[in-house]
C-alpha cells in the first residue's frame, strides 16, 4: 500500500498526530496533515486516495468533499452513522480504529474501480430527471420505460457513484454538468 497517500484535515491536533501515526506505522502509508488551506490549494493531479476530516472542515468545504464522498471519512466522537459518508470515531481503541481503516481501504478500491466505469447514456439520463425533482413514475413515463427499468438504473447510479440521497445525486449532477 506505499503508493496509498492520505490527506487529514481536522481542527484537532492530536486526532491528526494519531492518525497519521497509525497510517505510517501500520499501514506503511503516506498520511498529511493538512489545515484549512489545503482546499484553496488543491491539485487534482496530487488526488489523495482517502480524506479523512471532522465535521467542521467537512461543513466549511461541503463543495469541495461532497463530490469526492467516496473518498472521504468523517471522524465522530461517537459511532452515529452518516447516510453521506463513511465513518471513523476516534474514541475507538486502536486496534479496532486499524481494523476499520483497513476495510476503508478494500471498499476504497472497489469504489475507485466502479467509478472509473463510465454513466451509461440512459443512466446520465435518468440522473437528470432525478435531479429535475421527477418521481420514479414520471421518469418512467417521460422515457418510456418500465418503472423497474427506471429502479435498475437507480441501483447502478447509487452503485456506481455510492451516492444514497436524491439531494446528492443532484448536486453530483450539478458539479458534473448533467443538469
Amino acid at each position: 500500500m506505499s503508493d496509498f497517500n492520505v490527506i487529514i484535515l481536522t481542527h484537532d491536533t492530536l486526532n491528526a498526530i494519531g492518525l497519521r501515526s497509525i497510517f505510517e506505522n501500520s499501514f506503511g502509508i503516506s498520511a498529511y496533515i493538512a489545515d484549512e488551506h489545503y482546499i484553496d490549494t488543491f491539485n487534482t493531479t496530487k488526488e489523495p486516495h482517502l480524506f479523512f476530516v471532522d465535521s467542521l472542515s467537512l461543513v466549511a468545504n461541503l463543495g469541495f468533499f461532497l463530490p469526492r464522498r467516496a473518498k472521504t471519512v468523517l471522524l465522530t466522537n461517537d459511532h452515529t452513522p452518516s447516510d453521506d459518508f463513511r465513518t471513523l470515531c476516534v474514541n475507538d481503541n486502536e486496534s479496532d480504529i486499524i481494523n476499520i481503516i483497513n476495510t476503508f481501504f478494500t471498499i476504497g478500491n472497489e469504489v475507485e474501480k466502479n467509478t472509473t466505469n463510465s454513466l451509461s447514456q440512459r443512466e446520465i439520463e435518468v440522473l437528470r430527471l432525478i435531479a429535475a425533482g421527477k418521481i420514479n413514475k414520471e421518469i418512467a413515463q417521460e422515457l418510456n420505460i418500465s418503472i423497474n427499468t427506471v429502479l435498475s438504473h437507480r441501483k447502478n447510479l447509487t452503485s456506481k457513484l455510492v451516492i444514497k440521497s436524491i439531494s446528492g445525486l443532484t448536486f453530483y449532477a450539478m458539479m458534473n454538468g448533467i443538469v
